[in-house]
């Protein structure tokens, strides 16, 4: 079982000041697992947008979305994005007594 986090980068729709990339989940688990949460986050993940009116996600590869929020007023991209924990420098090591 891999660890794994859901990346969301604000990409449209706002200033610079606010395009900070944040975690939404971190969860431990398989690629099929992980992938399926990366959905569910892109089904459900609000951003900035006060009131979502239409939701629009788009696959961009197996391991990302585009997601496109319309509010009341504007519309708000997204990248999410699912990165697995390849290293750990607090992470005991195999060979450690």
């Amino acid at each position: 079982m891999s660890r794994w986090i859901v990346l969301a980068t604000p990409l449209s729709g706002m200033p610079d000041t606010a395009r900070d990339t944040k975690v939404l989940r971190e969860l431990t688990g398989t690629a099929e697992e992980a992938a399926h949460t990366l959905l569910e986050q892109a089904h459900t993940f609000d951003g900035r947008v006060w009131k979502v009116s239409r939701r629009e996600v788009f696959r961009h590869t197996d391991r990302s979305v585009y997601l496109r929020l319309t509010g009341r007023f504007s519309t708000f991209g997204y990248l999410l994005q699912l990165a697995e924990l390849v290293s750990d420098s607090a992470a005991p090591s195999a060979t450690a007594p």
